[in-house]
């Protein structure tokens, strides 16, 4: 059992290492926990409920699925811009962030992901018509690039500790 105060120096991992030489902790926070991290779960929930949706209505027809799907996709695009806008503010603030590739790996997925949840939003929004197919391709579009940005930041996450808060200064 550890003791208060013990570093551990004997069982440090690549990631500890790694924290020790350039902190990667959050730089916008709520009560100590990293907002992005926070945020990030709403558009990715969003932008699968779209898929499914727009699958129930290519199956069934019934227009309901078509309403349920502009809004399903408004919530994945405006709080992908939210998500974005915190993930934006860590990236340029924190240095040991910015000097990591997958940080901008990260960035990028995520923005194109968030442009095509705008779009699929804007698809349903004023043409509801197009749905099927071009609502549908987007959504599913939406769904694989929420992969690779999901992919990129959990390996920041994980190999690399980016936002766990684990900090020599603290």
């Amino acid at each position: 059992m550890a003791k208060q105060g013990d570093t551990g120096a004997e069982t440090r991992s690549e990631v500890l290492l790694e924290l020790l030489r350039l902190d990667a902790g959050s730089a916008v926070a709520l009560v100590g926990h990293p907002v992005h991290v926070m945020m990030v779960h709403f558009p990715i929930a969003f932008v699968v409920a779209t898929l499914g949706v727009d699958v129930i209505y290519w199956w069934t027809g019934d227009p309901f699925w078509v309403r349920a799907g502009l809004w399903a996709a408004g919530f994945a695009f405006w709080s992908g811009v939210g998500a974005s806008a915190v993930g934006t503010a860590e990236l340029l603030l924190v240095r040991g962030i910015r000097l990591r590739e997958a940080s901008w790996s990260h960035a990028v997925a995520a923005m194109t992901l968030v442009a095509i949840a705008g779009a699929n939003w804007g698809v349903r929004l004023f043409f509801p018509n197009e749905v099927l197919p071009h609502g549908l391709a987007l959504s599913a579009l939406a769904s694989v690039m929420t992969g690779f940005a999901g992919w990129h930041g959990g390996k920041l996450v994980f190999d690399h500790g980016v936002g766990i808060l684990v900090s020599p200064k603290d």
